[in-house]
């Protein structure tokens, strides 16, 4: 072998990239680290194979692709050579050079009042990672939704997708939703009553800032979802914490003046209770009586594992008061950022436009791929299945929890892919939560969950990402620490 060859020793490990891919990232690495010379040829495909382990097909189509993408190029009975134009760039720093290199910020912020996700950014290396808003890859309809792709990208529905739509959003994922998921859960609305959103979360962006004219309060659950304080707070608006009890917002407890309530009655946001029909009746009274509207997040309102779905508060509106949000970030993925709102059309006329300001439009080839997927029916059958895994999951976590974790107060749920506990008044679950993460256990801290951020004794424990067969070892080193702390 040529001793003056380049070595690669050995792929990434990266087991979400193909052979392929792998070496394509070593290859590239080496060149973006400037680790290799375009005056010395890189390894053949035979050496490079040897050297790695894979075969020479493997090394050929990586290099094949890198010089595609005009890293590398190819010379006639030479070899392959790293592309000369790219080390004719100006030569950046490496990271220790950059951190000696650092200045002051120009600008001194103040601390920040938004309250941020602080979950480790590699949690799925933790064993027992019981934080919400993720969901197990092994149950992505990888097949599916690569077919759907595949239809949306051949070449007859290209215009559907390539221009401008801040004026409108897909007819076809429009009509998907008033078929499918809207008219499950009892509304009946017209094309021009649904906005689709880049999740719900910016749903309530809009919402925030468009209601924000009106310059009176918003009324939150407390505790509640925090991506909905962030929301009304970076819009501007004065929020009041309305308490819940175990039927979710109590409605005589909101106070006179607000123009705008939100509301998770399916799941409330964090203690997974439902609010029954009577209850959402009430809630529909005060609206009218105090004159606000009802902003009806209802996340994951397919997840009820004992009881059959409530009626939408949407559904039982008869004055167009309830601006209904979905997404569908726990069903397909969170990474797809799709969600739609539901409203009387004058109100979801302005938010487009309030929508068209912040980011356009979410894209129009993601809509058409999940129009797809709902038209062809993938999504109901991914649907049941995710359904009677989590059915399983849930049964699990909750008898666990009851069987390790009695000593915590347990909200009783119907469904969801989380739980709520709360200790005594002097129970600090900050401290807890810092103790797991040493032994390899995440959960998420109730304090982010109330408005003043003045209550440490609540944790949330989501499974939806953890096996099964983790659940109960988990939750019983989860039961370890509580004791030290009680």
């Amino acid at each position: 072998m040529n001793h003056l060859l380049p070595l690669f020793r050995k792929l990434p490990d990266n087991p979400n990239l193909s052979r392929r891919d792998q070496v394509c990232e070593l290859v590239s690495s080496a060149i973006s680290a400037r680790a290799v010379s375009p005056n010395v040829p890189l390894p053949s495909c035979r050496q490079m194979a040897d050297q790695l382990g894979v075969s020479r097909n493997t090394v050929f189509a990586a290099y094949s692709r890198l010089i595609d993408l005009g890293l590398i190029t190819a010379r006639d009975r030479s070899g392959y050579y790293v592309n000369r134009e790219i080390f004719s760039e100006p030569e950046r720093p490496d990271a220790d050079q950059a951190d000696d290199e650092k200045v002051s910020s120009p600008v001194n912020f103040a601390p920040s009042a938004l309250i941020p996700l602080d979950n480790p950014l590699d949690w799925r290396s933790y064993p027992y990672p019981f934080i919400y808003n993720q969901i197990d890859p092994d149950l992505f309809p990888v097949d599916d939704w690569r077919e759907c792709s595949r239809l949306a990208l051949g070449r007859k529905n290209v215009s559907l997708w390539t221009g401008d739509s801040v004026e409108s959003d897909s007819p076809y994922l429009i009509e998907q939703l008033r078929q499918r998921l809207l008219s499950s859960r009892g509304i009946v609305a017209r094309s021009d009553e649904i906005l689709i959103t880049l999740g719900a979360q910016n749903a309530l962006s809009v919402l925030g800032t468009l209601f924000a004219q009106f310059d009176q309060p918003i009324a939150v659950e407390n505790p509640g979802f925090f991506g909905a304080f962030n929301a009304f707070q970076m819009a501007g608006a004065q929020m009041v914490g309305v308490p819940i009890d175990r039927e979710g917002i109590i409605p005589s407890a909101i106070p006179a003046g607000v123009k705008m309530v939100f509301t998770t009655p399916s799941h409330q946001f964090p203690t997974m209770v439902t609010m029954p029909a009577d209850r959402r009746a009430e809630l529909l009274k005060t609206a009218e009586e105090k004159d606000f509207v009802i902003i009806e997040d209802d996340y994951e309102a397919e997840m009820n594992f004992q009881v059959r779905s409530s009626p939408s508060l949407r559904s039982m509106d008869r004055n167009q008061r309830v601006i209904y949000i979905g997404s569908l970030s726990k069903t397909i993925s969170p990474g797809l950022r799709i969600g739609f709102m539901v409203a009387h059309r004058d109100i979801i006329r302005e938010a487009r436009i309030v929508r068209g300001t912040m980011f356009r439009h979410p894209p129009t080839l993601i809509q058409e791929v999940v129009a797809l997927f709902l038209r062809l029916g993938y999504y109901d059958a991914h649907l049941r299945k995710l359904e009677r895994r989590y059915k399983r999951r849930w049964q699990a976590m909750r008898d666990a929890i009851s069987t390790h974790l009695d000593m915590l107060n347990q909200y009783d749920n119907k469904g969801g892919t989380s739980f709520w506990l709360t200790g005594p008044d002097h129970f600090d679950a900050t401290v807890l939560r810092t103790r797991l993460r040493e032994r390899g256990v995440l959960i998420d801290r109730g304090q982010a969950f109330y408005l003043a951020q003045d209550r440490k004794n609540g944790l949330r424990l989501g499974f939806a990402f953890v096996p099964v067969e983790k659940l109960e070892d988990g939750v019983k080193l989860i039961a370890e620490e509580v004791r030290k702390l009680i």
